[in-house]
C-alpha cells in the first residue's frame, strides 16, 4: 500500500475532497449509484409493504407504535458529527444486519399476505440488495484503509428469532419498522459516500 493510499482513512476523517486513485474513485462511484438506486427503491418497498397490511396501516394520521427491532436501531442522532470511517463502518454493519430481518418480515408476510406475489419478491428483492450494496462498501472500506479491526460479529440468531415470534399486529408494526430501517440506512449510506465521490457534497 502506498504513503497515499495509507494517508485517506485520515483525509476522510478530516472530511476534506481527496485525491482517490482511478479504480478506487472508480469503486466509490460505483457503490454510491447503488446506495442511490436502493434509496428510490426503499421507498418503493415501504410503500407496497403499507398497502397489502390493512387498516389502520396507511391511514391518515395512523402514527403505528415504535416497538424495537431486535438487532438493529435506528441511526443516531450523533451520526452525522462522526468521522467518516466510523459512520460508514456503522453503515456497514447495519446493511449486514438487514437481510435476515427482511427475511424474517418476508416468512411472516408469506403467512399473512400470501396471495401479494410483489411485496414477497420485494422484501427478497431488498434483502439481497442490502446484502449486496454492504459487501460493495466492505471493498471500499478495506480500500480506503479503514475497514474495522477483526470480522464483523454476524448478527444474533435471537434477534430475528426475537422479530418472527411477534403477534399479528406486532410483526406487521416490526416488518414496517425493518423496511423504514432498510430506506434510512440506505440513504445514510448513499449520504456518507457521497462525501468520498469527487464534487460531490464537502
Amino acid at each position: 500500500m502506498s504513503q497515499r493510499e495509507g494517508n485517506l482513512e485520515d483525509d476522510a476523517q478530516a472530511d476534506t475532497p481527496i485525491s482517490l486513485l482511478p479504480h478506487l474513485e472508480a469503486k466509490i462511484r460505483q457503490t454510491h449509484s447503488l446506495a442511490h438506486l436502493l434509496s428510490k427503491y426503499a421507498e418503493q418497498l415501504l410503500e407496497e409493504y403499507v398497502q397489502h397490511q390493512g387498516d389502520p396501516f396507511g391511514l391518515p394520521g395512523f402514527s403505528p407504535p415504535r416497538l424495537p427491532v431486535a438487532g438493529l436501531s435506528a441511526p443516531a442522532a450523533g451520526h452525522t458529527g462522526l468521522s467518516l470511517p466510523e459512520r460508514l463502518r456503522l453503515d456497514a454493519a447495519a446493511l449486514e444486519a438487514l437481510p435476515a430481518l427482511l427475511d424474517v418480515v418476508r416468512r411472516r408476510q408469506a403467512e399473512l399476505n400470501p396471495r401479494a406475489p410483489r411485496l414477497l419478491r420485494c422484501l427478497e428483492d431488498a434483502a439481497l440488495q442490502a446484502r449486496a450494496l454492504g459487501a460493495a462498501l466492505d471493498t471500499v472500506l478495506a480500500a480506503l484503509g479503514a475497514a474495522a479491526p477483526g470480522p464483523r460479529p454476524p448478527p444474533p440468531a435471537a434477534a430475528a428469532a426475537a422479530n418472527s415470534a411477534a403477534g399479528v399486529f406486532s410483526a406487521k408494526v416490526l416488518g414496517l419498522h425493518v423496511c423504514s430501517l432498510y430506506g434510512e440506512w440506505v440513504s445514510r449510506t448513499e449520504g456518507d459516500l457521497g462525501q468520498l465521490v469527487p464534487g460531490g457534497p464537502a
